[in-house]
């Protein structure tokens, strides 16, 4: 305990030094962002130097090994390190689906020539990936995919169409499930992984009620993928799809931790509503529905570190990541319906520059995708059913 003691005072002594001031402030906008990315543009020199900083000492990925750009980091010097990030108010220096996805996949499955060559690179923000799943026929079901690899002897040529691919515009690699046998299903899948900019690959983006286009269609025509870029073995990927899924599950649920505390609600509500005589917020309705969001908000991330102890020591439900992705959706829909009640008809401006553009209503429209993406609600509430409450099946 005097070791993780000491570890702490020195991880908060060493955010506090190299933590910028603009990287503690919240985030107001999709620029505050950094998914890295060959083609990524830092929205200022301290986000920048934030990325930089943290790349640096490993900690974009504090758990993973050294040797592939981690901090090496133990589980428990890992959340140490959330903890203090959390009390400074210090933003995650970067976002990725190769950390948050592609990463694990790649740590349980991968060759070690896969694992030097990527992971790396994902580390340090250099590489942006998006993920081939979904297909027009292919979304709940994603098994009965159609997307063709053909064997062409030291590689692949991929031909197919995947669907809602997120930032697919933006990225920079793929990492993308192919049919590689046609007598089974879940038998006949390859997980392979190719950059963005191979001739025959060409995107276009799905423009969706909040006049964002954060997924796309994606076309594969004749794609050449050599078979080193195959993660785990042939008619095998199925395997590293379901693990992969997993670690998404639980990266979406994140969506639910943003919502802790009601500061941010309550701000925005008063500003719209005001207070009554005794200085509260004089809509007594929805102050009582912004504290019973918060009580559940406080109970998820309770919850949510618990879960991630769990997953850490290898104590985990395979069940758990599903059970945490719908609640963390849902919640994350009940804040962003709470911020539209709080800021009344004035939260439904779409275009203007005091509303920056219609954040909050675009905002809110957005997040009804939670229930789709990663897994449709009721397909969680399925594996939830079954394989935790151990009910019967239909």
């Amino acid at each position: 305990m005097s070791d993780l003691a000491t570890f702490r005072a020195e991880t908060r002594a060493w955010l506090e030094e190299n933590c910028p001031p603009e990287m503690r402030e919240p985030v107001r906008s999709d620029a505050d962002i950094c998914w890295g990315g060959r083609r990524f543009q830092p929205s200022s020199p301290a986000q920048k130097d934030w990325l930089d900083r943290m790349a640096a000492r490993g900690w974009t990925v504090p758990d993973w090994p050294r040797a592939y750009g981690g901090g090496g980091l133990s589980p428990a010097e890992a959340k140490i390190l959330r903890e203090e990030m959390r009390t400074l108010g210090a933003r995650s220096p970067l976002y990725s689906f190769g950390i948050s996805m592609l990463g694990p996949a790649l740590l349980e499955y991968g060759t070690e020539e896969q694992k030097l060559d990527h992971l790396p690179k994902i580390a340090r923000g250099e590489i942006r990936w998006c993920q081939g799943y979904s297909e027009p026929n292919a979304g709940s079901d994603l098994a009965s995919l159609a997307t063709w690899a053909e064997d062409a002897g030291d590689h692949y040529v991929v031909s197919g169409q995947k669907v809602w691919t997120s930032y697919a515009d933006k990225a920079d690699w793929i990492f993308c499930l192919v049919r590689t046998a046609k007598e089974s299903k879940q038998g006949g899948i390859s997980f392979v992984l190719f950059d963005m900019a191979s001739p025959g690959v060409s995107t276009r983006p799905i423009l969706l009620i909040s006049g964002y286009s954060p997924f796309c269609e994606t076309f594969f025509d004749g794609v050449k993928v050599p078979k080193a870029n195959r993660v785990h073995h042939e008619n095998k990927g199925w395997d590293v799809a379901k693990y992969l899924l997993g670690h998404e599950r639980e990266m979406i649920s994140g969506m639910g931790l943003g919502a802790r505390g009601e500061t941010a609600l309550i701000d925005g509500a008063l500003k719209a509503i005001g207070r009554d005589e005794a200085g509260r917020l004089a809509d007594p309705l929805l102050r009582g529905q912004i504290a019973l969001f918060d009580i559940r908000a406080r109970a998820f991330a309770a919850m949510s570190e618990r879960f991630m102890d769990e997953l850490k020591a290898g104590q985990a439900h395979p069940a758990q990541p599903s059970m945490m992705k719908y609640y963390g959706t849902e919640l994350n829909k009940a804040r962003h319906e709470l911020v539209m009640a709080a800021g009344g008809s004035a939260a439904l401006e779409w275009e203007s520059e005091r509303s920056h553009g219609g954040a909050k209503p675009r905002a809110w429209l957005r997040t009804k995708a939670n229930s789709i993406e990663g897994g449709t609600s009721e397909i969680q509430l399925n594996i939830i059913a079954k394989r935790i409450l151990d009910l019967p099946g239909a």
